[in-house]
């Protein structure tokens, strides 16, 4: 068996690029400034060494390595990543990228042995496999955080499920609705955002190591072995496509715009129910700021600022997109201009998540003023009209009669509850003494008893199927 190679005592210096062969004279300062990249991307270096470490694994499998080779290749890596890990390591940016100065410092410790593991491999599927690898575990990670986001939301929808406030449309009093439907309105957009994300996962989970640089390797690689040993569903099928794929950024970037729409909504919302306008709750103190000036104020800063970072990640879609839209295969060095757009999408995706799931549960409604508010804009004025069209009258006439009811209700500055028995009879002589069983808000809602209804039941009903779902996900 062959021994590995002793460390060179000359290893190859900084300015000696490893692709250097074919130039006659050193890269200009600047360009190899403004070309590298290892400022952003040696985020990556646990996965490029894990993608390193099953590549030689393979290499040795299918005899391009010896099993010494191989073990001095992975100890070395070891050792790199736990010189990473105490921030002991000199990145630099003579060396591009995250892969090549592991590599050089592969090389450095283990000599001529060091440079064969990029054999039947190139940056291109190298890239492209870390990438997967990042994306995949940072996927892992924020299904996570928005399912403990769901929970919260669940169990105060549950808790408020007869907290009665009023519901809007075109920001108007519409009609009344339960704080715990509301609350679980925005689980249905986080469900689906769950859905999309865990979708999304199975198509980054597709290996592209063994296209090397565009065509594949003479090498006799083991590509289903490479897949196995991280995890990967199965390889690629196009040598071209699979170098040149940022499908799954893309996708990723889709998902994180929709979910960020979807909280800047709720933050909205939750801007307007602070307000002493609306005043329909209290956010602790903790997630809010002052101002510098006015020392009364109370600012929702984390509602405010999750709904501003929502234009920051529609920005880095649409920088993917316009990044790939022109390109043709395969690879090319404009795909170095994906990783700050997605990382940056990570980051924000992530530190919103947390904001909002550690925000969520410490809400406190306030009960008596949402209840108030919802008696104040004629929220059940659509319970008249079908009252009426149960007595026989048809819709259009219950509409004109309800509209003439709430006209005189707006002259006199109370609600249709408010009024008595004979004043809606000028209306309509076929209201008798129990319309005020349908005038209560607490009638109203109770009367949406339902699937998908407001009815207080009905939101149990929908917390216990949500939770379930919750519960699915853990297996």
């Amino acid at each position: 068996m062959t021994q590995p190679s002793a460390p060179e005592q000359n290893p190859a210096t900084e300015t000696e690029k490893p692709w250097g062969g074919r130039f006659s004279e050193p890269t200009d300062a600047f360009v190899e400034g403004f070309t590298a990249s290892v400022n952003f991307d040696k985020r990556l270096y646990h996965h490029d060494i894990e993608g390193s470490i099953a590549h030689a694994t393979m290499l040795a499998k299918v005899g391009v390595l010896t099993e010494m080779e191989r073990d001095a290749i992975v100890q070395g890596l070891k050792d790199i990543r736990a010189e990473i890990e105490r921030g002991e390591f000199q990145w630099s940016v003579k060396l591009e990228d995250v892969h090549m100065n592991i590599e050089s410092a592969l090389t450095a410790r283990i000599g001529i042995t060091g440079k064969k593991l990029h054999t039947g491999r190139s940056r291109n599927d190298q890239v492209a496999t870390d990438v997967r690898l990042y994306l995949r575990d940072e996927i892992d990670t924020i299904a996570a955080e928005l399912t403990r986001l769901q929970t919260g939301l669940i169990d105060l929808a549950s808790r408020e499920a007869d907290t009665i406030m009023p519901g809007f449309t075109h920001l108007q009093t519409a009609q009344p609705v339960t704080f715990g439907h509301h609350l679980l309105a925005w689980n249905e957009m986080l469900q689906r955002d769950y859905e999309r994300l865990i979708d999304s996962r199975k198509r980054v989970n597709i290996l592209p190591l063994g296209a090397a640089a565009l065509a594949g390797t003479t090498y006799p690689i083991d590509r289903l072995m490479t897949a196995e040993l991280l995890g990967f569903e199965r390889p690629t099928e196009n040598s071209l496509d699979s170098v040149s794929d940022r499908d799954f950024a893309i996708e990723f970037c889709s998902f994180a715009s929709l979910l960020l729409m979807h909280l800047s909504r709720m933050s909205e919302e939750l801007v307007l129910w602070t307000s002493s306008q609306f005043n329909f709750i209290n956010l602790p103190d903790r997630f809010c700021t002052g101002s510098s000036i006015m020392p009364q104020k109370k600012n929702p800063d984390v509602p405010e600022l999750v709904r501003g970072k929502s234009g920051r990640v529609y920005g880095h879609l649409m920088s993917l997109l316009t990044l790939m839209k022109s390109q043709p295969l395969a690879y090319n060095k404009d795909n170095q201009e994906d990783k700050e757009p997605l990382f940056d999408a990570i980051d924000t995706v992530k530190g919103c998540l947390r904001a909002f799931a550690d925000m969520v549960p410490a809400i406190e409604p306030r009960r008596e003023v949402m209840h108030e508010a919802a008696r104040r804009g004629f929220a059940t004025a659509t319970d008249l009209a079908d009252y009426l069209v149960r007595k026989g009258v048809p819709f259009r006439d219950a509409h004109e009669i309800v509209g003439k009811s709430v006209a005189f209700g707006v002259a006199e500055n109370r609600d249709l509850a408010d009024m008595t028995l004979a004043e809606l009879q000028q209306f309509s002589d076929i209201i008798g003494a129990d319309v005020f069983e349908v005038l209560t808000l607490e009638g109203s809602v109770a009367a949406r008893n339902h699937l998908g209804g407001t009815a207080p039941e009905q939101v149990r009903a929908a917390a216990v199927r949500a939770r379930n779902l919750l519960r699915q996900r853990a297996g």
